[in-house]
């Protein structure tokens, strides 16, 4: 049977309403053009995964509070900031089947919008004293951008080990999960020691999460991301680092060439992926997927007392790694 967001948003349904409305409010300003771009950006928001590890992981820990609406709201705030520069840096029209605020209101608006977003999202924790979430969130987003940094440093030699490659996604996308779970065990009052668990439980589903993500390149069918992109985009993916690693020299050598000098080619692409395959490289990173995902469960087991809320966080796992797009 198949896992649906809405079973799995079951025991936090009516936080999660009032969580939008909340976080809305939060957005708002007395500036027309800002206030309509918010709005833009409120309708087109996803399936709110990262707000629902924090009210889940809180409720699970003893009780979602006004922080924890706070805290979701922070996370919330700071993550759109960087996905609205993200998109001006990497010139992209679209986001999630969207016109970017780039492509909309042009870059200089889109970068002043994330710089608002920034704000508002510390001013939100700076005027209720929430200096604990404050500092958990601005440490996520601090290694986030360090493993983005570090990728696009190893990309232009292609030179990426599997070692590197796990240091980049645990901070590039775990370090976000990770905090989304010590945000909500933090806001329900939960011991240090605790805090630290979730944030370990997270950091794990944050890796399998990814993982996932690069093998969606790999795939048969239009999913979630054209198929291919990484490669286009030159970016070393653990299917691809395992593949290199069990190739011979001259293989090896020939396969970086074409990364690095023909990847716009759709041919090099279809090379490039038959490459991988052959080589068990989709095989590997599933295996090392479905390890991050035990691992998850279990520290989440061994952590957090049996209930709803921790039910619905295994849910919450098995649904990003068997998700299709």
């Amino acid at each position: 049977m198949s896992l649906s967001i809405d079973d799995i948003q079951a025991p936090i349904a009516n936080e999660m309403t009032l969580f939008e409305q909340k976080f809305r409010s939060f957005m708002q300003s007395k500036v027309f053009l800002l206030d309509t771009i918010t709005q833009y950006i409120v309708k087109r928001k996803g399936k709110q995964i990262r707000p629902m590890f924090v009210f889940l992981t809180a409720g699970a820990c003893g009780a979602i509070t006004e922080k924890t609406y706070r805290g979701a709201s922070l996370i919330e705030l700071l993550h759109t900031a960087t996905l609205v520069h993200d998109d001006v840096v990497d010139d992209s029209m679209y986001r999630r089947g969207f016109f970017s605020i780039n492509a909309l209101w042009k870059n200089k608006i889109a970068v002043l919008v994330g710089d608002y977003l920034l704000s508002r999202g510390l001013l939100l924790s700076v005027d209720n004293g929430d200096f604990d979430l404050l500092q958990i969130v601005s440490t996520a987003v601090r290694e986030m951008s360090e493993g983005e940094l570090l990728q696009i440093a190893k990309a232009r030699k292609l030179d990426i080990t599997e070692e590197v490659y796990f240091d980049v996604i645990r901070q590039k996308t775990a370090s976000l999960i990770a905090s989304c779970c010590a945000v909500g065990a933090n806001s329900a009052g939960a011991s240090p020691e605790m805090i630290a668990q979730t944030k370990l439980f997270g950091e794990k589903v944050g890796i399998a999460f990814q993982i996932k993500d690069d093998l969606f390149d790999y795939g048969d069918a239009e999913i979630g991301k054209p198929v291919g992109i990484d490669i286009k985009e030159k970016k070393m993916t653990l299917p691809l680092i395992y593949a290199l690693s069990k190739a011979s020299w001259i293989e090896k050598r020939r396969i970086i060439y074409l990364i690095k000098n023909k990847s716009h080619k759709k041919s090099t692409v279809a090379e490039v992926i038959a490459f991988v395959k052959e080589k068990g490289g989709i095989e590997y990173a599933e295996e090392k997927m479905m390890l991050y995902y035990q691992e998850a469960l279990h520290v989440l087991k061994n952590s957090l007392p049996e209930s709803s809320y921790r039910k619905s966080l295994q849910d919450l796992i098995q649904f990003t790694i068997e998700r299709t797009k």
